[in-house]
């Protein structure tokens, strides 16, 4: 489950990147969204778990990408605001 939220990271870095400075308002929600589907999954392999610990340890893990997601999310947006201040728009 940790390569998911890599990948998922990764992804979010790899659209922050590439983003020119209008309209990106619409990427950052799809990433926040793709990153809580997947915390969902988490979710409910947490409730299907065999021990407390792993149920845990899922329910964390599900946290932290939707804690990524936002982050991820508001950055994103904050990119567009940087890139039209320096653009001059």
């Amino acid at each position: 489950m940790r390569k998911i939220s890599f990948a998922l990271v990764g992804a979010a870095a790899l659209a922050l990147s590439a983003c020119g400075g209008k309209g990106d308002d619409s990427l950052g929600e799809n990433v926040q969204e793709n990153m809580e589907n997947a915390a969902d999954a988490l979710d409910t392999a947490a409730d299907n778990a065999a021990t407390n610990a792993e149920a845990a340890n899922l329910a964390n893990q599900a946290d932290a990408l939707r804690n990524a997601g936002d982050n991820a999310k508001q950055a994103i947006d904050n990119a567009d605001v940087n890139a039209q201040q320096v653009n001059g728009m």
